[in-house]
């Protein structure tokens, strides 16, 4: 197996040094065995290959959102003290990140709107990759400034719309899928719309629509449904106290 051409290994190869990439927390090469895998199908990823591709994508992308967050603290403090070299510094630093963020973002969603969407084989599939694209465009909106954050709010927004409407009329309101969107939608209102009133109203519908039917769940889903639940009622509690947002 030669690691160093993935376009050259099979499909269950690329899979496997994914596996491995995750496991040695290589997350950019596991990005690029992702990517490959994709490639080497023209068929729907599975729910565990689209569990891999999330794994990867959030991984790169989230640990320069926390970069990004850091450095933009820093920056604000260094302003408050007066220190402009500093503030520069830190600004310069910030916009390189900024540039790695754009680019992991870009390149998932042209990899869900080229190769994932067109072969989304149910409903779950459908659901998945929307939120996907409404999670990135939220990230990007993030950090994006005038126009350009404006239309990335527009697009996350209209692409979360799309997953809970398939959602909603055919996905059980216990299905991880759905309860996972209802997570990322209602934060998105909070934190990206800052329409606070509409989050929690999304978020608490959500929860009482799933927790009556938590009996007839498979148990292959209960673990996460019941995790993401939480979740739920953790932001319901922080959102109405008005402390801030979980993500």
């Amino acid at each position: 197996m030669n690691i160093d051409r993935p376009e050259a290994l099979e499909r269950d190869e690329l899979i496997y040094l994914a596996r491995l990439a995750e496991q040695s927390e290589r997350y950019e090469e596991m990005v690029g065995y992702v990517k490959a895998f994709v490639k080497k199908t023209g068929q729907d990823l599975s729910v565990e290959e689209r569990n891999i591709l999330s794994v990867a994508y959030k991984n790169v992308v989230g640990a320069r959102r926390t970069s990004w967050r850091v450095l933009n603290s820093i920056e604000q403090k260094e302003e408050r003290r007066g220190n402009a070299a500093h503030k520069q510094a830190a600004d310069q630093y910030r916009g390189e990140v900024e540039t790695e963020l754009r680019r992991h973002c870009d390149d998932i969603l042209n990899v869900i709107d080229t190769d994932l969407i067109p072969r989304a084989a149910n409903s779950e599939a459908r659901v998945f990759y929307a939120k996907m694209k409404g999670d990135y465009y939220r990230y990007m909106s993030e950090f994006a400034q005038g126009a350009a954050k404006n239309a990335s709010g527009s697009k996350a927004e209209e692409s979360y719309l799309q997953a809970f409407e398939i959602a909603k009329n055919e996905l059980p309101p216990t299905h991880p899928t759905r309860l996972g969107l209802a997570l990322n939608f209602s934060v998105f209102y909070y934190e990206i719309k800052q329409e606070k009133e509409k989050a929690c109203d999304m978020a608490k519908s959500a929860f009482d629509e799933a927790v009556p039917e938590l009996d007839n769940i498979s148990e292959e889903s209960y673990k996460d449904s019941t995790l993401i639940l939480q979740l739920l009622r953790d932001n319901i509690t922080l959102w109405t106290s008005g402390e801030g947002e979980r993500d």
